[in-house]
């Protein structure tokens, strides 16, 4: 290449580096007025807000697919540098999926998406899946039409298509194999976790009433103990948990209830994971694709980490047990304020209908269920209007529950009102690398779960931050993974890890 063409080059690379640090900045503005939405925006102001969204949501798709972007993308040469070429190869990858879809469709998705988030609120609280299903099906139908058009383009399946805008490089193909294992080894896992519960002696219940100022102060202290910076991030109240907001102004929410002090705990913890992802990524690279979250298996499997391997440990209870019965006024001599027995409070296994509520042992089948429905109702082998039925029946399958009313069921959930399928899967997925991290991070600093009991989580987050957060969208999942434990995500930690906390199997 001589110097004139490797000039060229470089000028288109930085043309493109300034485009999409706009487009940045646009799902910045987007993540704070989403965050606004789910939050504290009066209800009135719905229809105003969805099209402001709307409007944005069209103006970073012009930017992508202006005109000479695709020139500029094969013009472009990066320097020599590997997280300058995964970030052109990101840009690439990113047009290639919005290239895929006419401004028209993501401006009816993004109205469609909006109407339906604010309907399912209402139709949740009420039960009323009728209700919400004119919008939801406008909503399946817009779906599907960007699943096609990308599929097309992109030479997948509609659905893995959609896989790919939350888990680049995740096909059906990669999931269906791990899922039937699953499939396969649950009921035998949680018939054992069962039984074995039934040999140790039964958990003490936290008497409430647990005052929400007070579990606010706990979860704000919780959170900064994990490394959450409260200088580039809050902790609010939603209807349903989330990670949210804009690069360096990280907004996660939780639910409080009076009667439950243990739910919205982890439910922060959960969000921090999240947080602490987003706050690690490479600050060099803001605003640029490569400087992102790989994806949101990846992403799961910090928030899981948090939740599951750390939290419901015996160390984390060690060490949150003494803070609990303070805020909370609980008497030191108290069994039920003991860390044995909140410890086996959080890790209690019984088949329930809520998915976000789930014990570790029984949460895949939720997952299994809904990947179920949403591959059905995508490929069209079943009506929406069927959904109910077919929830129902798989949930009562799987976990053997009856499920007594649509708020109980395929209404719980936010995700499929606000446009995400193919999201869904990448919770499991995440939690079987949740457990490949933390044995690993274990097995190079056999510090980290002791220091946690001492609440002392920084050993946990100087391990994270380098082998998975500062890699941004540099690589993909699956090599950062195997960089960083010696093996391709694979179920061996995830099954080892239940067995041994719910059946004292090693």
């Amino acid at each position: 290449m001589n110097i004139t063409s490797a000039t060229v080059g470089q000028q288109a690379y930085d043309t493109l580096r300034q485009r999409f640090a706009r487009m940045g900045h646009i799902r910045n503005a987007m993540g704070i007025l989403g965050w606004d939405k789910d939050t504290m925006m009066p209800a009135g102001a719905s229809d105003s807000r969805a099209e402001s969204i709307a409007a944005l949501a069209v103006l970073s798709h012009d930017l992508m697919t202006a005109p000479d972007m695709a020139d500029l993308l094969a013009r472009a040469q990066a320097p020599d540098d590997a997280m300058a070429r995964a970030n052109l190869h990101e840009m690439r990858r990113q047009h290639a999926h919005a290239a895929a879809v006419p401004s028209d469709l993501v401006e009816a998705m993004s109205r469609a998406s909006s109407r339906c988030e604010m309907a399912w609120r209402t139709a949740r609280q009420d039960s009323d899946f009728a209700g919400l299903l004119p919008e939801l099906e406008t909503v399946l139908a817009r779906t599907r039409d960007i699943a096609a058009a990308k599929a097309q383009a992109l030479g997948l399946s509609p659905y893995d298509a959609l896989l790919d805008q939350y888990d680049a490089g995740t096909r059906q193909a990669d999931i269906d194999p791990v899922f039937a294992e699953l499939a396969s080894e649950l009921p035998d896992l949680i018939r054992t976790a069962l039984d074995h519960q039934a040999t140790l002696p039964a958990p003490v219940p936290l008497a409430g009433p647990f005052d929400v100022p007070a579990q606010a102060r706990l979860g704000h202290g919780t959170m900064r103990a994990l490394g959450f910076d409260m200088q580039r991030g809050r902790l609010d109240v939603s209807l349903h948990p989330f990670c949210g907001g804009a690069e360096d102004d990280v907004r996660i929410t939780t639910r409080y209830e009076e009667d439950d002090c243990i739910n919205a705990l982890m439910g922060i913890i959960h969000e921090t994971g999240h947080a602490l992802y987003e706050q690690g990524l490479p600050g060099a690279w803001r605003a640029q694709p490569v400087g992102e979250a790989r994806g949101m298996s990846l992403h799961e499997s910090q928030s899981l980490l948090m939740e599951m391997q750390v939290a419901r440990s015996q160390p984390f209870m060690d060490w949150m047990a003494p803070r609990l019965r303070a805020a909370f006024g609980g008497a030191d001599t108290d069994p039920a304020w003991q860390a044995d027995n909140l410890h086996r409070l959080v890790t209690r296994v019984r088949p329930g209908f809520i998915r976000v509520d789930a014990d570790e042992v029984t949460y895949p089948a939720h997952i299994l269920v809904r990947y179920e429905m949403e591959t059905a109702l995508i490929a069209g082998k079943m009506k929406l209007s069927d959904l109910p039925e077919a929830f129902n029946t798989r949930i009562h399958d799987l976990l053997g529950l009856n499920v007594p009313e649509d708020r109980l069921g395929c209404l719980q959930d936010i995700h499929w009102p606000s446009g995400a399928w193919g999201y869904f899967p990448t919770y499991t997925l995440g939690a079987i690398i949740a457990a490949q991290l933390r044995e690993a991070a274990e097995r190079s600093d056999p510090t980290i779960m002791p220091s946690i009991g001492n609440g002392d989580f920084a050993p946990l987050l100087a391990w994270l931050r380098p082998h998975i957060h500062a890699h941004g969208s540099g690589a993909s999942t699956r090599d950062i993974v195997r960089d960083a434990t010696g093996a391709v995500p694979n179920t061996g930690p995830y099954l080892r890890h239940l067995r041994l906390r719910y059946c004292a199997q090693v």
